[in-house]
């Protein structure tokens, strides 16, 4: 028994000393609980929205007040014409736009019924009619309000119109979050093992001998794997768009370039993770927990990030497939142009840039 416990104790000093295995066994299920309890969320926050008020009488003023300080809406632009509308929605920032008849405030007086149009952008279908109904239940709240003691009572009538999804199709969310999911996670991953597989086969020192500079090694690792990655992009955006009719109203052209761009950045940061890695086990599992759960939680394909804290906000500026999923929804279902997505792009460019200098960086000093 005590040449049992000695062997006990002595698994238990293994343990405590592989600062990697502690991690995993302890930090992994702490970062967990921190995401999924900080991420998930189904309620509303912080969502902008706009107004058009044709009316500009003391009821419209009186509602808009009402939905500002609820919490949820934020006022963010007072649009003069309707035509602003599919502008704004195409930048992006503003989710909803709510339109007040001429004269609200006299039909609601006058025929005791007055009319509301409620725009939403709906290329996230699930927030969109979450939005759509918390603005119908301030508006119920409003009506209950001002019919207090009435004989007659008044009657707001909301009317809404979706853009770019109209069906509410939530295929139309789920294909551009999938297609960067997958072109990083599956692009990241295959790349992460090539370096650390030469080096567990004993073959670098081929290449350290050879007259290949850091730079084209890395290039040539990555160029197979970039038109693999292509050809995968390609039946994901066919398969969309021919099984579950999601729409690409934008440039084609610009849409592959924009995926060339991002499976480009997604395989350099694999070749970083395979440099930092001594060998493929050690690669494949930095890839698996670096990547899977903040493209999956902090990307906003599945769920909003203003409704997240700040610091996971923050945070989520750094994740690669948040800005390629715009770049997918902006083009695909909006239908826009470079000119919409240039922030985006110009982003991805910095984070590929960056990813080969550090590999290159972390190259080199393994040659010396």
């Amino acid at each position: 028994m005590n040449r049992f416990i000695g062997f006990l104790k002595k698994e238990f000093y293994h343990i405590f000393r592989d600062k990697r295995s502690m991690l995993i066994l302890f930090g992994m299920p702490i970062v967990q609980i921190l995401l999924f309890g900080y991420v998930i969320s189904t309620d509303l926050k912080d969502v902008k929205m706009a107004v058009l008020d044709h009316s500009k009488d003391e009821y419209s003023a009186e509602i808009i007040n009402k939905i500002t300080s609820s919490g949820y809406f934020n006022l963010t632009d007072n649009l003069k014409s309707l035509e602003e509308a599919d502008a704004i929605f195409r930048k992006g920032d503003v989710k909803l736009i709510l339109v007040f008849e001429p004269d609200f405030g006299k039909n609601l007086i006058k025929n005791t019924t007055a009319n509301i149009q409620i725009l939403t952008d709906a290329t996230d279908p699930n927030m969109a009619n979450l939005e759509v109904n918390y603005l119908q239940g301030i508006l119920q709240n409003y009506n209950v309000e001002i019919n207090r003691g009435k004989k007659v009572p008044f009657a707001i009538q909301p009317k809404t119109r979706m853009y770019f999804n109209s069906n509410l199709e939530s295929v139309f969310m789920f294909i551009p979050g999938i297609m960067a999911t997958i072109l990083m996670l599956v692009s990241a991953m295959m790349t992460s093992i090539s370096i650390a597989r030469e080096k567990e086969m004993g073959t670098m020192e081929i290449l350290l001998v050879s007259p290949l500079n850091p730079l084209q090694i890395i290039l040539g690792k990555v160029t197979p794997y970039l038109a693999l990655s292509f050809i995968n992009a390609l039946v994901i955006v066919g398969m969309g768009y021919f099984i579950f009719g999601v729409p690409i109203l934008g440039s084609f052209t610009l849409l592959m370039a924009e995926t060339i761009l991002f499976i480009f950045l997604a395989l350099s940061l694999g070749i970083f993770i395979s440099t930092i890695s001594k060998n493929q086990e050690v690669a494949m599992m930095l890839s698996m927990f670096a990547l899977m759960l903040p493209t999956i939680i902090l990307s906003g394909f599945i769920f909003p990030i203003r409704n997240m804290p700040l610091p996971l906000q923050i945070f989520s500026h750094i994740i690669p497939p948040k800005w390629f999923i715009i770049i997918l929804k902006n083009i695909m279902l909006k239908g826009v142009g470079i000119e919409y997505v240039w922030k985006e792009t110009l982003i991805l460019i910095v984070m590929t840039i960056g990813f080969i200098g550090l590999s290159l960086k972390k190259f080199k000093t393994r040659l010396e």
